[in-house]
This record gives C-alpha cells, sequence and structure tokens, in this order.
C-alpha cells in the first residue's frame, strides 16, 4: 500500500505545496486508487497535479466522517471531473457512514457535507454502511466505531438532526477509519477521530484480530485536549506500541509532545508518501 498526503494543516518543508485545515489522503492498493477525504477547497486537486497523482484514475472515495472540512471537497471534485470529461460509466464507489450525509451544525455555521444528489449521482455510486466494510481484501472501512472506553467522545461536537428534526448534540457517530493489514500489522488511517483514536485502534484490532499495530496515521482529535484526556490517550496507545504515529490535521504540537514520550511519533504533512509492504 502506498499512501500519499494530498492535504493536512501542515506542509513538508521545501515540497511547494499547499495545506489547508482539511484531511486528502490518496491511496494505491491492489490495483485501487482510493481517497480518503477530500478537504474543504479545491486544494488537493492541485496538490495532486503537482505530485503527479492522477485523480481520473480513482475508483473509491470513503468519507471519514461529514464535516466540511473532510468532504466539501467533494464538489470540487465533481466540478474537476466536468471539466476534463470524465467518463461517467466509470463508475466511482463512495463508501460511508449513513449519518455522514446528515445535517450538522456548529452554532449559526453550517458544517455538514454538502451533498446535491442530482450532480454527485452523475458520477458516484453511493455505498451506506455502519457495518465493517472491505473494500479490497486487505483494506477495510471501519464503519461505526465501538466507543468503549470513558476518556474519548465524551461531549458532542455541534448539533445534527434526529429522526424527527429536532436539533440534538453530535456525538459524530458517522466517524469512521480505513484499516490496511499488512503482513507486518495493522495501518490505520483516521480522519478525525472523533471516536476517539484509542477507541478506533482497539475497534480495528477487535475486527482484524490482528494485535500488532505497524502504524497509525490521521488526525487524532487532540487540539486543546486537556491534561486528563491527553494522559489516558498517551498511556493507551503506549501499551499498544504501534511501530510508528504519525499525528496530524486536529493534533496540535502539545499533543504530539506527550505522545512522542510513550510512541514513535513521525512528521507527516503534505508531499508525505508512506508504503507498506
Amino acid at each position: 500500500m502506498k499512501l500519499t498526503v494530498l492535504l493536512d494543516n501542515n506542509t513538508l518543508i521545501d515540497r511547494y505545496l499547499i495545506g489547508e485545515p482539511g484531511v486528502c489522503y490518496h491511496i494505491d492498493i491492489d490495483g485501487r486508487q482510493i481517497l480518503l477525504d477530500t478537504g474543504y477547497s479545491d486544494i488537493f486537486i492541485h496538490n495532486a497535479d503537482i505530485l503527479g497523482i492522477d485523480l481520473k484514475q480513482v475508483d473509491t472515495i470513503v468519507l471519514s466522517h461529514g464535516h466540511n472540512d473532510h468532504t466539501w471537497g467533494l464538489g470540487h471534485l465533481m466540478q474537476y471531473f466536468d471539466r476534463i470529461d470524465r467518463s461517467t460509466e466509470r463508475r466511482i464507489q463512495l463508501i460511508a457512514h449513513p449519518d455522514a450525509f446528515a445535517p450538522k451544525f456548529y452554532g449559526d455555521k453550517v458544517i455538514g457535507a454538502n451533498y446535491p444528489q442530482d450532480c454527485y449521482n452523475h458520477y458516484l455510486d453511493k455505498v451506506e454502511t455502519k457495518q465493517p466494510y472491505y473494500i479490497t481484501d486487505n483494506l477495510l472501512f471501519l464503519g461505526e466505531i465501538e466507543r468503549t472506553n470513558d476518556f474519548e467522545a465524551q461531549r458532542p461536537v455541534g448539533q445534527t438532526k434526529d429522526c424527527c428534526g429536532n436539533l440534538v448534540g453530535d456525538y459524530v457517530l458517522d466517524d469512521s477509519a480505513l484499516v490496511y493489514i499488512s503482513p507486518d500489522g495493522l495501518v490505520v488511517i483516521s480522519g478525525c477521530s472523533h471516536s476517539g483514536i484509542c477507541n478506533i485502534v482497539d475497534y480495528a484490532i477487535n475486527v482484524t484480530g490482528e494485535q500488532r499495530v505497524l502504524a497509525v496515521i490521521g488526525g487524532f482529535h487532540l487540539q486543546n485536549a486537556s491534561e486528563a484526556l491527553m494522559s489516558r490517550t498517551a498511556g493507551h496507545l503506549g501499551c499498544i506500541q504501534p511501530v510508528h504515529l504519525y499525528p496530524c490535521h486536529c493534533t496540535d504540537l502539545n499533543a504530539k509532545i506527550a505522545l512522542a514520550r510513550s510512541t514513535n511519533v513521525n512528521e507527516i504533512g503534505v508531499g508525505k508518501v508512506l508504503e507498506f509492504v
């Protein structure tokens, strides 16, 4: 598996690429071309062009959850396909938890996915699932993450609407992740980890039955984290002992320093390429 960071808050020095507060990873695996998230704007398209990645070949798009900094780039990608006359006969799978398309608000701001059915369905075949879903024999979409610990995902992030149309606290149950099952252990790839990065890694181990964790990549939802949350998170990941940790997006410097005391934290940003056998 080859993973290229097309979008993150940070960029790597001397690559002259563009960042924004969002996520987009290009994954090349088993002959498949996959995007995890699409950021907030069209920046990932420009970065892909500079990095020599042909987005016309993408056959699968996975949404880690329904927030705007992970989904609004999807509209720009559809416009890009329209401009280059990408054939609509080559359908693209769009994989997400069903709640990823639910309305989401933060105060008076709309922060949910912008999904116009009439346009997107021209190119995309939507796969909505709460259950684990194998994209390839070795790449798994986790679906709805079991939240089993008592220190993560304890507070709502904005609001959503319930089945009766009432505004309720949004615990972002649609937050999910990808798992690559490598010969050397699991590679867990998250978007924002609203479910809790420890919950995500634990669930990946539970679903696959593989105890070894080779790498954990993505946003860990540790921005301005409390000392208690940071201590419990660092301790939990320290017990699991992933070989490599690549915290980015919504993980601030203090969190990276705290994690580095018990795990092997590595630098990551736009332009980073990771390869796993």
